[in-house]
């Protein structure tokens, strides 16, 4: 149902796989509403965050209905959008907008990337999915999800796989 100026906002929580964004700078506006739709957001000491748009006469118009819930309180993100106000590295981390903070958040995104990849696709794709469609569900709307994407993953080659190479203390090798 997207428009395509929301897409580009939206789309990576379509993806199966995990989406990690490395931050710099100014992220306003647009900028911002990209930067949450990502599952993880690294940022540099530096960086500063605005959702900009009441700046401009307009509401935030990207995606940020499907992303902001997830990470703020109703009254924080009202705040943000109808304010404008920059946020440095610091408050946007203790706020909950950036998942880490790193002097150079492209190699951090990279080691987490590195550090994703020993685990079993079946796993990010479902661990993704659950949250993307449950997490601001009703109380107990995801448990019949959590059932339907547990059952072929358990038991499953790379479910058996992970087990045996944290037994034999090994990296795994997944199919």
């Amino acid at each position: 149902v997207a428009n395509p100026f929301q897409k580009p906002a939206f789309v990576w929580q379509e993806l199966e796989m995990p989406v990690i964004a490395a931050l710099q700078g100014a992220v306003f506006g647009g900028g911002a509403q990209i930067a949450l739709g990502a599952d993880f957001r690294f940022a540099s000491p530096d960086m500063r965050f605005s959702i900009m748009e009441s700046k401009w006469g307009l509401i935030p118009d990207m995606g940020i209905t499907q992303n902001l819930p997830k990470l703020l309180r109703a009254d924080q993100a009202k705040e943000l959008m109808m304010t404008a106000r920059i946020l440095n590295a610091d408050e946007a981390y203790s706020l909950g907008l950036v998942t880490r903070l790193a002097d150079d958040p492209l190699t951090a995104a990279r080691a987490f990337a590195a550090e994703l990849v020993t685990r079993s696709p079946e796993v990010l794709k479902g661990a993704k999915k659950l949250v993307e469609q449950t997490w601001a569900a009703a109380p107990g709307a995801g448990l019949k999800l959590e059932a339907e994407l547990q059952a072929p993953i358990i038991g499953s080659t790379n479910q058996v796989e992970a087990v045996m190479a944290n037994v034999e203390k090994r990296n795994p090798a997944f199919k």
